[in-house]
């Protein structure tokens, strides 16, 4: 009996603790300078840096004084991520990285810690999609978008996350979508891959709390809707608006300087997330409808 009876104190308490810290994330949404951290000095290594939001990043990060290494299958974009960084004084290098190939990427990470140093903050941002329905979608396509997607970044974090831990100083981050969160037509491949890395995140967090890492090792899962790269070239939205490639790094950015667990852009699609656990399958489907989820991607013509 006093057994139960410490177990409900307890779940009490977690109650009181989560509505304090509620509070606590007003306050860090209301004044966020109060909460940034400085990142002069750092290496901060992101996948995909050698074109849109990656790149973007790169720059915005290297602004803050961090130093930049980008990892990208597309030399010629990587090494223009890089002119452009130390052109604005920036300290920047380029690595080409198929990161569909785990030994590659692992031959990779050496090579990095050994020409530039120790990783702190990891972006794994690359990311691919086919954007055709899952009959019509070949078999390495599907494989190639979890390969990049997901995949890669387990290779990153078991590559750089053990120097973190032995440095107790560490922030990784995985660019996900808001496709993490809800199911859109043909985008079944890339769907199941973004709810994986928000699943990622959200596991090694709670691995990190279990192990004690999570005062020194932060995560940040970055959820954005459509983005007007060339990426999803073509795609309709009815109510949301297709967001700008510099709001949504912009977003990041601050998600990453303030330690953020998850950045959801914009930022009131955090309601029809929730909504979609209480409000009834049909009910949520008609609201795809009007939200113009079932037929967002008709006229997709994706990255030429």
């Amino acid at each position: 009996m006093a057994v139960e009876w410490y177990n409900i104190i307890e779940i009490i308490w977690g109650f009181l603790l989560s509505i304090f810290y509620g509070f606590e994330a007003i306050v860090r949404w209301v004044l966020p300078s109060r909460f940034t951290k400085s990142i002069q000095g750092e290496i901060v290594l992101i996948t995909g840096g050698g074109s849109g939001i990656g790149r973007l990043m790169a720059l915005k990060l290297s602004k803050l004084g961090a130093v930049i290494v980008t990892w990208d299958v597309n030399t010629k974009g990587n090494e223009e991520t890089v002119s452009m960084i130390q052109n604005i004084g920036g300290t920047a290098f380029a690595y080409t990285v198929d990161i569909t190939n785990r030994q590659k990427i692992y031959a990779a990470a050496d090579e990095v810690k050994q020409d530039v140093g120790t990783v702190s903050i990891l972006i794994n941002n690359a990311g691919i999609v086919s954007g055709s329905t899952l009959l019509t979608t070949p078999d390495e396509k599907i494989i190639r978008t979890f390969d990049v997607n997901v995949l890669a970044h387990f290779w990153t974090i078991k590559s750089f996350m053990p120097d973190m831990i032995l440095k107790q100083k560490g922030h990784i981050v995985n660019v996900a979508s808001m496709a993490g969160h809800s199911g859109m037509s043909k985008l079944v491949d890339y769907c199941s891959s973004k709810f994986a890395a928000v699943g990622l995140d959200d596991a090694l967090k709670v691995e990190l709390k279990v192990q004690g890492h999570d005062d020194y090792i932060k995560t940040t899962v970055v959820c954005p809707y459509y983005i007007s790269t060339g990426m999803f070239a073509g795609v309709q939205s009815k109510i949301i608006p297709i967001l700008e490639p510099e709001h949504v790094a912009e977003s990041a950015v601050q998600g990453i300087i303030t330690n953020k667990p998850q950045v959801i852009v914009p930022w009131w699609c955090a309601f029809l997330i929730t909504s979609k656990t209480i409000i009834p399958q049909d009910g949520f489907m008609y609201l795809s409808k009007v939200f113009g989820f079932n037929s967002s991607m008709d006229d997709f013509q994706g990255r030429k």
